[in-house]
């Protein structure tokens, strides 16, 4: 995708490599060429891996890179996700520290031991990095490291890029903003506009524009990260006093394992600026362990039931942080010591924390996983009470909210805790780059390193409202007036917010519901295809514990047949507004089945709303559609996802063969029923959201995929799964390439240059497949979605042009952590076998356990049909004459169903400007004249096509006198098997 990007990320002038004469061949560009890069964390993380792998393949040896930035932007996050793609070596700064930081932490860096550490390697030599003990405050030993380990190191840490290391990195990779701007952001909010923003981080960071930011112009990769906190992958826990757990369950526990004894002070910083009613959400909460400071803005958290969910919000910081912060006039106004012992298996944890303000010991679950704390509580045989409150609410609710101006609360005696401060936490002198250095900068107004992601701080946690609502302006809708309940709604929020704020927002209206309105609560979350609907609604289940209905479950089986997904009429609109009358009454109602496979509803599943499972989500296109939503409490839209990647990938498309074409534009082609059917519903929403995940760049998306076609047993594919969970099927699949004539391309097709659509079971989707190759694996995205026949009919109006065509059956196994699939091509002798999963080392064993080791490949299916085809090699068209001829067939269907829809569009047009008036005037005719009417009509050609006949059944009712034999006219015009039903119509 990015390839002419990732020729130029690469400085010349670097390592040995850079030392070569550039290539003289025309075949491939040079990639030692300079082009700064201000992308997103997603977008850097893949030019990085494919960076990587474009320097790896054209030099010998290591490859070098060094990622550097502030504390909290990401760094560390960004290497651990590339290390998980490429297997290379991460190599921490933090643990080439010679001492206990001073203030002045850079000097504490052993930057002649990493120099040797790294020449090491470079030289093909083995050697021993540092290991340093943060609790301990020392170094205890060191850690060998083999040079034929990886072809890869990446140095990570806030000076991986000081001028010491440059000479020795490849590729140097800049990473800012993330948590870092976000306590910038929030300070300018606490503390007003009259600080300069270089004041406030000479205050917060005072080492940053002196010694840290210098060396981030030096990047060729610049990446600013706009994550701050996410309960995308949150951490659920359980809370309740130590003498809960008897004596036997926990010696059963930590009974021989290894405990971890942790001791930690955690303090509450209150703004200068707030009064003493101050919400303690918008407090800030530092938490030290050792030499190590962890800060994190306000008390990010939802209760829900019995559970505290917290987000990963935590990033580390540096002692001077928390004296800059107490100097801009924050106060300590809470603190206490919290002793934890805890034992961790996988994901989950279990504690005993003592606190010392309290001198009381709790018993504390953790674990990313709602169901399975739950279930390891019952285990145990801990049945609560459940405690959902902060350590901080109880200190304060035994203490009291400190007044302003008064030493914090803590068991240690003021004038100490005082005389304490005084001395860890000196005020830092602003510091000032030099006027030599700063010439030396880029010349911005406000330089890319510094820049806040937002100009205001959004309060952490906001506030829903509710407002009343009017029964005469209530969108037409009939509500009934004394029923409190309906007396009120949600009030809209102004903006519209990322999937991360949008899921938190979410998650606090439906609280907000149940705490003014009670059970139950129905949601609504609508949008386009691949916007994210399903993601967002999974999420919020898995924190509110509630249930999610597709509206595809309504869907009516002869539209399914037609491909009408995308049209309001395909839904079960009596069965949903059943069930949604059922739930709203709490009655226990049966929710539809549907088999997307056979195009067919299977059966039905029970739901009751319960105090267990309050709340339903209804996700779907049309779920805020005004014969919905008037049902519903809370009304969320969703837009962006893989919808707006494929309209940007049309527009990128189209520019390389030099048109431009507005988004716009593309939408009205490719998506013609979003604007005419799905938007216009969306601005209603209290709750908008603008999902910015890109399904080619998220490394959070990615599989990792094992394929050869190698012969393998069935018995032996179940002996891998686990009985207990395994399911499997069977689908009939076609691929069908599309490709813009005038791509530029070296004269064959590949994926990356083409939109690849699969028909399965009678639906379209869109195959978002560029992948990443590493080693034996493809990495790639776990997104596809489905598409509407008028969406690939967009797309061959807009020129693309099928020029492949891949057909095949696949029997698919799984069981919840794997995927193998066996997939059969037709024209291909061999069935080839793919083993998928999100965890690399399980789709590993899997493979050796088949014993497919030696066998892998890492070549699509399009590249492996277009080698059985040689006489075709090198051209653009990768079919046997008898594909084509299929592959040409199934166009013309396309096409011909997008020319049906568009006469259907015409003739409603048509019919709605002049039947309706004539049908009205002549109701005051005789029939004989009538008749004579209907005759010279353009109506005939119109009630030709089945679905005009039910619209114009239904204008005729407008008719205040039809008589028989109009209707008997009317009927005739079509053939005499139809008159049955538009008789009794």
């Amino acid at each position: 995708m990015d390839d002419d990007v990732v020729q130029r990320v690469l400085q010349e002038g670097g390592r040995d490599y850079y030392q070569q004469q550039p290539s003289t061949s025309s075949s491939s560009p040079s990639i030692l060429q300079s082009l700064p890069l201000h992308v997103s964390f997603d977008h850097g993380y893949y030019l990085l891996v494919k960076s990587i792998q474009e320097l790896r393949s054209k030099k010998d040896g290591l490859v070098t890179v060094g990622i550097g930035g502030p504390s909290g932007s990401g760094k560390t996050s960004l290497a651990e996700k590339v290390a998980s793609v490429l297997g290379c070596i991460v190599v921490s700064m933090e643990n080439y520290r010679t001492g206990v930081d001073d203030g002045n932490d850079m000097d504490l860096i052993d930057f002649d031991l990493l120099v040797n550490n790294l020449e090491d390697l470079i030289s093909g030599r083995d050697t021993f990095i540092p290991v340093f003990d943060f609790q301990g405050r020392r170094r205890i030993g060191t850690k060998a490291i083999k040079s034929s380990s990886s072809g890869v190191v990446v140095v990570d840490g806030a000076y991986a890029l000081h001028a010491k290391l440059r000479s020795l990195l490849d590729i140097r990779v800049a990473v800012v903003g993330g948590v870092h701007f976000s306590l910038l952001s929030k300070v300018k909010y606490d503390i007003g506009e009259s600080c300069p923003l270089d004041s406030l981080i000479d205050s917060i960071f005072p080492l940053f524009r002196k010694h840290i930011e210098p060396d981030l112009h030096h990047a060729q990769i610049r990446i600013n990260n706009s994550f701050v906190s996410s309960f995308r992958e949150p951490i659920y826990k359980l809370k309740c006093k130590s003498e809960q757990i008897e004596d036997e369950h926990a010696s059963h526990v930590f009974h021989g394992k290894e405990a971890q004894v942790d001791n930690f002070i955690e303090m509450y910083l209150r703004p200068p600026s707030a009064s003493e009613e101050a919400r303690i959400n918008d407090w800030i909460k530092v938490r030290q362990s050792g030499i190590r400071y962890y800060l994190s803005l306000g008390d990010q958290r939802i209760v829900d039931k019995n559970f505290i969910i917290r987000p990963k919000a935590e990033f580390e910081v540096g002692r001077m942080t928390l004296g800059g912060l107490l100097t801009l006039g924050y106060n300590v106004v809470v603190s206490y010591k919290r002793a934890s012992t805890s034992v961790v298996e996988g994901n989950f944890s279990l504690s005993l924390e003592t606190i010392d303000t309290l001198g009381e010991t709790y018993l504390v679950l953790r674990g990313i996983n709602r169901k399975m704390v739950g279930a390891e509580a019952s285990r145990m045989g801990v049945n609560g009470p459940w405690i959902t409150k902060s350590y901080l609410e109880m200190v304060l609710e035994r203490k009291g909210v400190p007044r302003l101006n008064t030493p914090p609360l803590s068991n240690a005696p003021n004038a100490v805790l005082a005389s304490n401060q005084e001395r860890l936490f000196t005020a830092p002198k602003p510091l000032r780059v030099s006027s030599n250095s700063a010439n030396r900068l880029e010349d911005l107004s406000q330089p890319w390193t510094r820049s806040p992601t937002k100009s205001k701080m959004e309060p952490v946690l906001a506030t829903w409202q509710f407002v009343s609502l009017d029964p005469e302006l209530a969108h037409g809708f009939v509500i009934d007036p004394t029923s409190s309940r309906n007396a009120m709604q949600l009030a809209p929020m102004p903006d519209s917010y990322d999937l991360d704020r949008g899921l938190l927002l979410s998650v606090q209206a439906i609280q907000a519901l149940l705490e003014n309105k009670g059970l139950p609560v129905i949601v609504g979350i609508g949008g386009p295809s691949g916007s994210g609907k399903t993601s967002l609604a999974r999420k919020m289940a898995n924190i509110v514990g509630c249930e999610v209905v597709s509206l595809e479950s309504y869907y009516k089986s002869e539209h399914v047949k037609d491909f009408k997904y995308d049209d309001f009429s395909s839904l079960d609109l009596g069965l949903l507004s059943k069930n949604i009358s059922d739930i709203r009454n709490c009655r226990r109602t049966k929710v539809p089945i549907f088999d997307l496979e056979t195009g067919a509803r299977s059966g039905f599943k029970e739901l009751e709303v319960s105090e267990e499972c309050g709340v339903v989500i209804f996700e779907g296109v049309y779920a805020l559609h005004p014969d919905i939503r008037k049902s519903l409490d809370l009304w969320i839209a969703v837009v962006g996802g893989v919808h707006s990647h494929l309209l940007s990938r049309v527009q990128r498309d189209k520019s390389r063969v030099g048109c431009f074409m507005s988004q716009n534009e593309i939408m009205t082609t490719v998506f013609p029923m979003f604007q005419q059917y799905i938007e216009p519903h969306l601005v209603h929403a209290h709750l908008k959201i603008r999902n910015d995940f890109d399904p080619v760049l998220s490394p959070e998306s990615s599989l990792f995929v094992l394929k050869s076609n190698k012969q393998v047993a069935y018995q032996d594919i179940l002996r891998i799964l686990d009985p207990t969970k395994i399911c499997s099927s069977v689908q009939n699949f076609i691929d069908i390439y599309l490709r813009l004539p005038g791509i530029p391309a070296n004269g064959q097709l590949t994926e990356s240059d083409s939109i690849r659509v699969r028909i399965c079971e009678g639906r379209f989707a869109l195959l978002i497949r560029e992948p990443i190759r590493e080693g034996n694996y493809i990495i790639q995205p776990k997104v596809d979605f489905d598409i509407s026949i008028s969406t690939v009919a967009g797309l061959l109006n807009l020129g693309y042009q099928a020029v492949a065509y891949i057909e095949a059956s696949a029997y698919i196994y799984q069981d919840g952590k794997i995927l193998i699939e066996v997939d059969h091509l037709q024209d291909v002798p061999s069935p080839y076998i793919q083993i998928k999963g999100i965890n690399k080392e399980v789709v590993a064993a899997a493979g050796s356990t088949l014993k497919l080791d030696g066998s892998y490949t890492t070549k699509s299916y399009l590249q492996l049909v277009l080698e059985r085809l040689p006489a075709l090699r090198g051209s653009s068209s990768g079919i046997h004459s008898q594909q084509a001829a299929r592959l040409q067939e199934l166009v013309e269907y396309i096409q011909s169903q997008k020319e049906a829809s568009e006469a259907l569009k015409l003739g409603f047009a048509y019919t709605c400007d002049n039947l309706c008036p004539f049908l009205l005037w002549c109701s005051n005719l005789e029939v004989a004249e009538a008749n004579i009417y209907f005759d010279h009509l353009f109506l005939r050609p119109l009630i030709d096509l089945d679905d005009g006949l039910d619209m114009v059944v239904a204008l005729l009712e407008m008719v205040f006198v039809i008589k028989e034999e109009w209707l008997l006219k009317l009927v005739c015009t079509r053939n005499s098997a139809d008159s049955s039903v538009f008789l009794q119509a």
